[in-house]
């Protein structure tokens, strides 16, 4: 499959003729609200009950865009198609057993960087790279001895549930839903499921039926009333020693250089830093998602730069940093991400503290999840298509 741009409206037939019954959601409405406002325990109990009665696939849009790419596609090319369509991932399609073959992240890209840092020359480096095929990514992860990523997705009619304890259990942030071709037995990539729009979805769709209130619909979130660092959502400065001044929590600061933040993205598996002062102030971000260009144009040299020079470099659309305090409540993050696009948040003093603005944590969107799922345990490499009481089914063409 070539690399392609597939925007249509979302129907029962999947793109390479699978078709799926989709099995009625179990609630065609909202629950009638309780007589007494919920606890914070019970509004979770209701939230995952929600989920384990919608689909993965009763997530996504009427109409929604995916991209797809050819795993013999070189990664130049590919990063030109991911920043023309505004995306930070791709899944990767093997024409010769047409099959699903993995993702293509951002973190694909953060080891290619440091590997060419310390084999290649600059000059080098950006030759080399108009060459490099997708397909040999997993070859670059053997030889900085990094683990590759599991192959996992799941089908878009497994409950909502299970599709969030992979998101979780994984630290993926996306799980493919794969879908089969009853007539080739081939994989159908049908979308990719993120955390935020999980939780957006959570957000903007759990509701109770308040009929003391001429038949208005209650957001359940409100109810999860408890603040986030007294629940332990999220990290939080507390490990302090000379060498990590906001351990565990991993910062920068303006003199910083680019490469120093790319090696704590690779080795500590996360995808921001925060950038502060002296005093411990934050001032700005630096994500995975602003070195994605040193690749695409080449600019190996850029690696050199503070972050102070690499942020003049930014992007102008770059949405800024979302903060929020220690004690505000989960219900308030949940307001925040109907308003907005959430990645992660960074918790700060609030302005009746001694140091206001000073970094306290760091909460991201597993950290929510895991605090709405509340499970673990062992994955699997694949979610059956249906299991023994699910309604879901795939249809004989």
């Amino acid at each position: 499959m070539p690399s392609v741009s597939r925007t249509g409206r979302r129907s029962s037939q999947s793109a390479a003729g699978a078709s799926v019954v989709r099995r009625p959601s179990r609630a065609t409405h909202p629950p009638v609200a309780p007589s007494k406002p919920l606890s914070h325990q019970e509004a979770l109990e209701a939230l995952r009950a929600f989920l384990k009665e919608r689909s993965s696939y009763d997530v996504f849009p009427v109409s929604f865009r995916l991209i797809v790419l050819d795993s013999q596609l070189k990664v130049k090319k590919a990063l030109d198609v991911m920043l023309l369509y505004g995306v930070v991932s791709a899944p990767l399609w093997n024409t010769a057993t047409a099959k699903f073959a993995g993702m293509f992240t951002v973190q694909d890209v953060i080891h290619l960087i440091q590997y060419y840092y310390h084999t290649s020359s600059w000059e080098g480096a950006a030759a080399e790279v108009e060459q490099f095929r997708l397909q040999s990514l997993r070859d670059i992860e053997r030889e900085l001895h990094v683990p590759p990523p599991p192959l996992l997705y799941i089908h878009p009619l497994r409950p909502l549930f299970d599709a969030c304890k992979y998101l979780i259990q994984t630290h993926a942030r996306r799980l493919p839903l794969i879908d089969e071709d009853s007539q080739t037995n081939g994989d159908v990539v049908i979308s990719v499921l993120t955390q935020y729009r999980v939780l957006k979805f959570i957000a903007m769709n759990v509701r109770f039926l308040e009929k003391q209130a001429d038949d208005q619909c209650r957001d359940i979130t409100q109810y999860l009333t408890a603040g986030v660092q007294e629940l332990g959502i999220g990290s939080y400065v507390k490990d302090v020693t000379p060498e990590r001044p906001y351990g565990p929590i991993a910062t920068a600061t303006m003199q910083t250089t680019v490469f120093d933040v790319v090696h704590m993205f690779s080795e500590l598996g996360i995808s921001a830093v925060p950038i502060v002062d002296d005093e411990g102030k934050v001032l700005n971000l630096y994500e995975t998602v602003d070195v994605i260009t040193l690749v695409r144009l080449g600019a190996y040299q850029s690696l050199d730069f503070t972050i102070a020079q690499a942020l003049k470099q930014r992007s102008h659309d770059f949405p800024g940093v979302v903060t929020c305090h220690p004690n505000d409540s989960l219900g308030a993050i949940f307001s925040l991400i109907k308003i907005r696009r959430v990645h992660r948040l960074v918790v700060v003093a609030g302005a009746n503290d001694p140091q206001p603005g000073k970094l306290v944590g760091v909460i991201s969107l597993s950290d929510i999840m895991r605090h709405l799922i509340n499970e673990t345990g062992p994955i699997r490499e694949r979610m059956p298509p249906h299991e023994e009481g699910d309604e879901s089914a795939i249809a004989d063409n």
